[in-house]
């Protein structure tokens, strides 16, 4: 099996659809600009990047070529170094036999995972658990087509209940920090979110003194009229001190959640807020394994019973390893329920309704074209559905489509251009 490894653009010369054998033909990959003038406690997105990836098969369905598309969620930068010197080679150095699920027909994403992963020491979850990640989504979006069906129905059939949910709850994520944005630019924008269909909104914490970011939540709960429709979230800023200051003052307003007080692998800081603060908490967006999220429902002082987790599959190593995170989860007594990805994307839609989570961020205004679901699904009553088109269902979210597609134009090119001559 040969991968064009290097140049995204490099063209090569595809099967025809008389030879079709089940295999992965070319991965492509590129790094894309979500700049952004907006800030939360930690981090400004005046120069962040994202990761985005194409799988190419031999595969045909529908008359058109099978390419799985993938990329990772917003706060961490592109990763096409480490996947062009550690994870695509491996992949071009595996048999195409080796990867493929000669049970169900079709691409084997736990093979082409080990694979990827091969040689790899434990431990160290960092930048590669987001490399590896992308590739992931992108091989689940083409295991999803070849097999014909939407993700959320073949995770639901194979790994779940048999039956996916069919509309999945979400909360409108924003309210950040961004020059200018006095407290009445915040309202106008919660305002929106809830005119466009959300219950529950979440605004940053952090970057401002507490008396400030008090007056903004005050500004926030005008427009809502209730903490329960009111998440907040520090990114991980405060220190001990500072995270029970926010805890003690928070609690008042009876919030949908107070997310991300401390630094993410501070178990004992999570542990001290969660024993005092009497509110929901949530975090895990920034913990990229199974053992890391077996630490925090360990160590952590979460409640199973008001506590959100968010972990992140686009962030931690994919849809394999995120399976194995809800096994851990399950095993310490947490529903799936609780489990509210962060990211705001439509991987983690599919997952949430195949797999039976509790819900899903959204990003309606930032993070384009990354953030948000497919074009024309509305959001009901804090409840968004899911189409009925195979895979992921990139295609069906126009703006998003048309740059995953660049990845891959020449071979678009080539074969509408031999459909042509050919008719």
């Amino acid at each position: 099996m040969a991968l064009e490894l290097n140049a995204w653009r490099h063209r090569f010369v595809p099967v025809n659809k008389e030879d079709e054998a089940l295999k992965i033909i070319d991965i492509r990959e590129k790094t894309v600009s979500i700049a952004s003038p907006i800030a939360n406690a930690y981090i400004d997105f005046s120069k962040m990047t994202c990761s985005i990836v194409a799988v190419i098969t031999d595969v045909f369905r529908n008359d058109r070529r099978v390419v799985g598309y993938g990329f990772h969620s917003n706060g961490r930068y592109g990763q096409g170094a480490l996947m062009r010197e550690r994870f695509l080679p491996r992949l071009a150095e595996a048999t195409a036999a080796s990867l493929i699920d000669e049970r169900n027909g079709n691409l084997d994403p736990f093979a082409i995972w080990r694979t990827l992963m091969s040689n790899e020491k434990p431990g160290g979850h960092g930048e590669r658990s987001v490399a590896v990640g992308t590739l992931d989504m992108a091989v689940w979006d083409a295991v999803a087509k070849i097999a014909d069906k939407p993700l959320y129905q073949l995770l639901a059939e194979r790994y779940g209940s048999g039956s996916p949910d069919r509309s999945v709850w979400v909360y409108a994520a924003g309210g950040y920090y961004y020059p200018g944005k006095d407290h009445g630019k915040l309202k106008d924008e919660m305002r929106s979110y809830r005119d466009r269909g959300y219950e529950v909104v979440k605004m940053k914490i952090g970057a401002a003194a507490l008396d400030e970011d008090l007056r903004r939540i005050e500004a926030v709960l005008e427009v809502v009229g209730d903490g329960k429709y009111l998440a907040v979230d520090a990114n991980g800023r405060f220190d001990t001190a500072t995270a029970l200051a926010y805890a003690k003052a928070l609690e008042p307003y009876n919030l949908f959640w107070y997310e991300e007080a401390g630094d993410p692998l501070d178990y004992s800081l999570q542990a001290e807020v969660s024993a005092a603060y009497n509110g929901a908490m949530a975090t895990g967006e920034n913990l990229f394994s199974h053992q890391d999220a077996a630490n925090l429902v360990r160590y952590g002082g979460m409640n199973s019973s008001k506590d959100f987790l968010q972990f992140d599959c686009a962030l931690s190593y994919g849809l394999v390893e995120y399976m194995r995170t809800l096994e851990v989860l399950k095993d310490h007594g947490w529903s799936s329920r609780r489990v509210v990805p962060h990211g705001g994307h439509q991987m983690s839609l599919n997952i949430a309704a195949g797999l039976h989570l509790g819900g899903n961020e959204s990003y309606p205004d930032v993070f384009a074209p990354f953030g948000g679901f497919a074009d024309g699904i509305v959001v009901e009553n804090g409840q968004v559905g899911l189409p009925a088109n195979p895979g992921i269902g990139f295609e069906l979210k126009s703006e998003l489509y048309a740059l995953l597609r660049t990845l891959h134009e020449d071979v678009v090119m080539t074969e509408t251009s031999k459909q042509h001559v050919s008719a």
